[in-house]
């Protein structure tokens, strides 16, 4: 039977494999669009362990939030042109339901439960790179549970490059608890309070603006209170309730959260492929690799 370009189009919609992917499968399979979907399938799964040594640090980050739970969590892909894909977003709400459903522990406890389709996570990512044709994989998640007097701040920044999620303590002010997530977004802060930083990471910085105020020739006797002047500044730069809030520079965010009624619990901040190493890929020579096999 011949292949016509009306049915390489067809299977690669429902599909999403590459055009000449499509069409062997159709050649293959004498133009039944059934039996080419399943070869494509069965070509995938098979070669899905050979996407594993691929670098999947595009994606997605997304919130779901649910009565009093909330998760947050992160789905990588290879390139930020399948995470604009249809299929790769149905997947990760769908992944983002099973979680805030089961409240899995770890990853390895979210990739081994069964979804309510039957498949276990694992297989369900497997059935989508068998489509997609990336490496795609679960890379984290958090699950978090508030009260009824409590607000979660929900932010999603870039349609999902930034996610941060808020828990507003004794307040019940969405607004404000997902201005406050928006604002985190911005200014990335490393902790909520001074309380959060270690004695550690104080003395060391100490040490760094004492010798930095020696260096620009300061005399000893006021290097000191110069040092704790400039340990208040990278207070402001690491903890959230000392910055400068976003939307009025002229009020701390610790003073907008009390505005509320409540305080900031916590926060948790993704940016997709944070901490990955990418790979700088030629992508013309990647193209000419590609050609070079028709």
């Amino acid at each position: 039977m011949a292949v016509t370009a009306q049915m390489v189009k067809e299977l690669r919609e429902k599909t999403g494999a590459g055009m000449m992917d499509c069409k062997k499968a159709l050649v293959q399979t004498d133009g039944d669009i059934d039996a080419a979907i399943d070869f494509l399938r069965e070509k995938g799964l098979s070669s899905a362990s050979k996407k594993a040594d691929r670098i999947a640090a595009e994606g997605i980050t997304s919130i779901l939030v649910k009565g009093n739970d909330a998760v947050i969590f992160e789905v990588n892909a290879e390139t930020d042109f399948v995470a604009k894909n249809e299929g790769f977003q149905t997947l990760v709400k769908e992944l983002g339901e099973h979680l805030i459903e089961t409240k899995p522990a770890t990853i390895e406890e979210a990739t081994a439960s069964t979804m309510s389709n039957g498949s276990t996570v694992a297989d369900h990512i497997s059935n989508a790179i068998a489509k997609i044709g990336e490496k795609i994989n679960l890379r984290r998640f958090e699950i978090r549970t508030k009260t009824d007097a409590d607000a979660f701040g929900p932010y999603l920044h870039m349609g999902g490059r930034i996610s941060v999620l808020v828990v507003l303590e004794n307040s019940t002010d969405e607004s404000a608890a997902r201005d406050i997530a928006m604002h985190i977004a911005a200014l990335n802060p490393k902790y909520v309070s001074r309380d959060e930083v270690s004695a550690d990471e104080v003395e060391h910085e100490r040490k760094v603006l004492t010798e930095q105020a020696l260096n620009e020739g300061k005399p000893e006797k006021i290097v000191a209170k110069m040092v704790e002047g400039r340990l208040g500044k990278y207070f402001e730069d690491v903890c959230l309730l000392d910055q400068a809030f976003v939307k009025n520079s002229d009020q701390k965010v610790r003073d907008f959260a009390a505005s509320t009624g409540g305080s900031v619990k916590e926060f948790i901040r993704y940016e997709v492929g944070e901490g990955i190493e990418k790979r700088e890929d030629n992508f013309a020579d990647e193209v000419m690799s590609q050609v070079n096999k028709k």
